[in-house]
């Protein structure tokens, strides 16, 4: 019998060393209801000192006290209203403590909000994190969501329709899928609708650029790191794009400037579905469809020994080659007017017309920037005809951008497109001071595609 006096005593002791520093209002009853343990906060709740409030019983300390009913029912009151003798309103938490006769022999009580007006205020507030929380799950799920579709995509043209229906057929095959095609045709747009038309469009759509990250950050950014793997390494670490592409798609873009270590790193992911992040041990397994472009010859760049032919066969699986703008002109007269509602909307201007000349001179020219070159070209001729006309004098040929050269006999089709493509980028460069980033946005090329361009005409 001492010994389970002794027991108890020093497990009430642990229990005040506990409790006491804590601020939620705390209290321990017996069997007999006699406080056994109380901390400060309930102390200074009830307006008693701590100590005269040991061995009393919980009727002399609040006449309301509903310990009898908890007791005699054995069933604890949860979130319970309650107004103390003091005046104070509270919502408690009444608990039996059963022994292993089933007989009550504690009563244990918490206030889990001091006033009604304090519990209001924090269902408030958890309302609205919660509110904030969809709200920011609905934004994630926007950033990481394909947001174009077929219907997005202008164009009646054979050549246009013809790529519809074979990336369409893509669509709906669990194979890794290479966009090819000059930049500017849109190809990221095919990526998109092609997984918003696939069995994934439920998970996310990742998007990089392989050509825009450096090669010491590429690693990282695919696969993620460990906390500390690195100086101004975050942390907690961070996920790389194949982690948070699991059971959706990732599109790859300029794929054809991705290093060749990484593309060995690519392939074992590609064949095992499975990768390490930066420092880190753990392997983590992906289910992930890879969707990749590029303008650049993989193929010869095979040959030339600047992309592993292993990783080239395991993403050409599905290849679709988007046609140029030149190749698909018929669609031209369409894609001005879903462009120039777009950048009247984008531009907050009301839709200006296009004049006849204007739409000659578009016609007649070689569109080496392909249709984000035409994108651009009709912004600027927006603002500058302002609300007028877009006239021919509106167009890029104030920018020194040339119409293409008509061919001649002693001329093939390939030295006709090569030679315009040279002039436009020398003119271009001239006008820009020789800045071939800004070239290379006015040209409606990526960078490492006006390089390529550049070494091919030795400029």
């Amino acid at each position: 019998m001492k010994s389970n006096w002794i027991k108890r005593t020093s497990l009430i002791e642990t229990m005040e060393k506990i409790f006491d520093p804590i601020p939620i209002p705390i209290i321990l009853v017996d069997e007999n209801m006699k406080v056994q343990l109380v901390n400060k906060a309930f102390a200074q709740f009830l307006d008693f000192n701590k100590e005269d409030m040991i061995g009393k019983g919980a009727q002399e300390l609040d006449q309301n006290t509903r310990w009898p009913e908890v007791f005699n029912s054995k069933q604890a009151e949860i979130a319970w209203k309650h107004t103390f003798t003091n005046g104070k309103t509270a919502i408690v938490h009444r608990i039996p403590v059963l022994d292993e006769n089933q007989n009550v022999a504690y009563g244990f009580g918490m206030v889990l909000f001091e006033t009604i007006e304090n519990m209001k205020e924090i269902i408030k507030k958890n309302k609205l994190l919660e509110s904030k929380l969809k709200h920011y799950e609905k934004v994630l799920s926007r950033i990481n969501a394909a947001q174009y579709t077929w219907d997005h995509i202008t164009g009646r043209s054979a050549a246009t329709q013809q790529t519809v229906k074979m990336a369409r057929k893509a669509s709906q095959t669990v194979s890794n899928v290479l966009l090819t095609g000059e930049s500017g045709t849109g190809k990221e747009l095919f990526a998109h609708a092609i997984h918003h038309d696939s069995h994934r469009k439920a998970g996310p759509f990742i998007k990089i650029n392989c050509a825009a990250i450096p090669s010491q950050l590429i690693e990282s950014e695919l696969f993620g790191y460990e906390g500390g793997a690195f100086t101004g390494a975050r942390k907690n670490g961070k996920k790389g794009k194949f982690e948070l592409a699991d059971q959706g798609s990732i599109f790859l873009d300029e794929i054809g400037d991705l290093p060749l270590d990484m593309q060995a790193k690519l392939l074992r992911v590609l064949q095992e579905k499975e990768f390490e992040r930066i420092s880190g041990s753990k392997t983590i397994k992906v289910d992930v469809r890879v969707i990749a472009a590029t303008n650049r010859n993989l193929k010869r760049m095979c040959q030339d020994g600047q992309f592993r032919s292993d990783l080239y066969f395991r993403l050409n699986v599905m290849s679709i080659q988007i046609p140029p703008l030149r190749e698909r002109m018929d669609d031209l007269p369409e894609l001005i007017e879903v462009l120039l509602d777009k950048l009247a909307q984008k531009l907050d201007k009301k839709r200006i017309p296009i004049s006849d000349d204007a739409r000659d001179a578009l016609a007649g020219y070689h569109w080496p920037g392909n249709i984000r070159e035409l994108e651009n070209m009709l912004e600027r001729s927006m603002i500058l005809a302002d609300r007028g006309e877009i006239k021919s004098e509106h167009l890029s040929l104030s920018a020194g951008l040339p119409h293409l050269m008509s061919a001649t006999l002693n001329q093939t089709l390939k030295h006709t497109v090569e030679s315009a493509e040279k002039t436009a980028i020398v003119q271009c460069l001239k006008q820009v001071g020789g800045n071939r980033s800004e070239a290379a946005r006015i040209l409606g090329v990526s960078r490492s595609g006006l390089y390529d361009r550049l070494k091919k005409f030795n400029l």
